[in-house]
């Protein structure tokens, strides 16, 4: 993997770290990856890193049935839960496939990169 490949991922991945909005699955993937690289483990922890991004990443279409479901209501409130749902239909409009929260948007930026990366 060339050095500006690597600083890019790198970069995304203290963002995904870094996100509120980040699951615990997908902090543990960034950090073991982090820790693999330039080992003979870093190929392994890429694949299992690519793996568990693709399961965490909202497509936008999940993200709008969740807000607008009582889960989600109970999860944000009913009003964030709107405001999420009238966001999310706004970015979907201008062609969005996922939400932009700032996991999301880290996650889609490494993916966007996962064929160079194999």
């Amino acid at each position: 993997m060339d050095k500006k490949l690597l600083d890019y991922i790198t970069d995304r991945t203290h963002d995904l770290i870094n996100a509120p909005s980040c699951c615990n699955e997908a902090k543990t993937a960034a950090h073991a990856w982090l820790a693999a690289i330039g080992t003979n483990q870093q190929a392994a922890e890429t694949k299992k890193y690519i793996t568990e991004l693709k399961a965490d990443i909202m497509p936008i279409n999940m993200l709008i049935a969740f807000v607008e479901s009582d889960k989600g209501a109970q999860v944000f409130g009913t009003d964030t839960a709107k405001n999420i749902a009238a966001h999310a239909r706004q970015i979907q409009s201008a062609g969005a496939k996922y939400c932009d929260c700032p996991a999301c948007t880290a996650a889609a930026a490494i993916l966007s990169k996962a064929n160079m990366l194999l």
